[in-house]
Formats: structure tokens, C-alpha cells, sequence
């Protein structure tokens, strides 16, 4: 088996998480991607690696693409959850469906890898685990709450798990990114950003590159916001 690293990534077949993927094999890790679409897969085929289909709510999916990312490779250095945009409305609007849907991509994904991966990593000494959250996190927008409310239980497994598994030289952290350019343009809120402009994916793709890498070592269970600026708490 090679040594390079390898990095498995979720939900990652456009936007952000594509472009994850691209910086990753660029930086000479072996790629995974698993999407429910398709496109996950023939990006993982595209970068010179492999792909894999299905809905990344359901355990068995998460269970076959870690599997098969350890039956091509051997092992799993990296891991980077990203996930769909959950449904949206009102506060008191939002169906119980859609919030038990929220649960499934927004938090338990994350869970259910984290069962999986951490005794890969265990076994080879050490990997690092950033996902994807959203910057409304710690601050709650009205517009999405399914995001926010889970996302900000997200932020406490994030540090939970890193308490725990911070010895074993296994590093997870949230990423939260603002407004980024993977979303139709409102002026309306690019007017709220004090850069005045989204993000890129390619921005965010680097900062998730960064935090996988030896140069973050120090580095574990931090909300790291990537928002131009728009949060205001400090």
C-alpha cells in the first residue's frame, strides 16, 4: 500500500465539498467522495481515485463507503463532512420530518462516521476531522433554523469528541464558513458582509486543507469561522 494520506469526503460532490476534494488531490492525498447524486463518485474517478453513491444519511451507505475506502487504500488519514442544505421555513413551521431529516445530514452523519473512523485512525496513530458547519452556528439566523439549532449541537460533539481523542493524536474540528459563492448572489446580503463579497469555495477548500494538515496539529475542536467577517460576537 502507498503511504500517501488518504481523505474521504462526504456529500461532496458539488460546491464546497467538490472543491475539498480538487485542493486534497492536488496536495497528493488519495481521494474518496461519496454523494447521493453521482457526482461524487465521478469526481473521485476524475481525481484519480474512487467514488461512491448513495445517501449519506443512511448508516449502511456511511458503513460500504468506509469499507470500500479501506479495501482500496488501507487506511483513512483524513475525514471532511460536508452536507446538503436541510429544508427551510419558520421557526414553528418546519415539519418534524424535516427536522429528523436535519438530524440525519446536518449531525448524525457526523456521528456515525466518527464510530467508524476513529478506530482506523487509533490503529494507524493519528488522523484529523474537519466538517463543514455554517457560520449561523453561533449566531441564529431566523432563515434557517433546521441549520442553526443542529449545528450548534454539532459545535458541542465537536468538542466532546476531541476531549476524548485528542491523546490519540485525532483532531476534529468544525469549519464555518459565511456566504459563500457556491450560493445564488443577494445583494442584500452581501451588503451585511464587511468584506463585501461571498466567499469562494476554493477559500474554504483551503482552509479545510489546512486544518487536515501537520501545520494545525495543534489545533482540535474549534469552531473556526470563514465568514468575511459577518458574525459579530468575539
Amino acid at each position: 500500500m502507498s503511504d500517501k494520506r488518504v481523505a474521504l469526503l462526504t456529500a461532496a460532490g458539488t460546491g464546497m465539498g467538490a472543491a475539498c476534494a480538487r485542493t486534497l488531490a492536488e496536495q497528493g492525498y488519495r481521494i474518496a467522495v461519496l454523494s447521493h447524486s453521482g457526482k461524487g463518485e465521478a469526481l473521485g474517478k476524475a481525481l484519480g481515485g474512487i467514488g461512491f453513491t448513495g445517501d449519506y444519511a443512511d448508516p449502511s451507505v456511511l458503513e460500504r463507503t468506509v469499507k470500500g475506502t479501506l479495501d482500496a487504500y488501507g487506511r483513512i488519514d483524513a475525514l471532511v463532512n460536508s452536507a446538503a442544505h436541510p429544508p427551510k421555513g419558520t421557526l414553528l413551521g418546519v415539519a418534524d420530518a424535516d427536522w429528523h431529516r436535519g438530524l440525519d445530514i446536518i449531525l448524525l452523519n457526523v456521528v456515525r462516521l466518527s464510530r467508524l473512523v476513529t478506530p482506523v485512525m487509533e490503529k494507524q496513530g493519528g488522523g484529523a476531522i474537519v466538517n463543514i458547519s455554517t457560520f449561523a452556528a453561533l449566531e441564529p439566523d431566523a432563515a434557517f433554523p433546521i441549520s442553526c439549532c443542529l449545528r450548534a449541537a454539532l459545535a458541542s460533539y465537536c468538542k466532546l469528541y476531541s476531549d476524548q481523542h485528542a491523546a490519540a493524536n485525532i483532531r476534529m474540528n468544525n469549519l464555518l464558513p459565511g456566504f459563500i459563492d457556491s450560493l445564488p448572489l443577494n445583494e442584500k446580503r452581501v451588503a451585511q458582509i464587511p468584506m463585501r463579497r461571498y466567499g469562494t469555495v476554493k477559500e474554504i477548500a483551503a482552509t479545510v486543507a489546512f486544518l487536515l494538515s501537520d501545520g494545525a496539529g495543534y489545533i482540535t475542536g474549534q469552531n473556526l469561522r470563514v465568514d468575511g467577517g459577518i458574525t459579530r460576537s468575539v
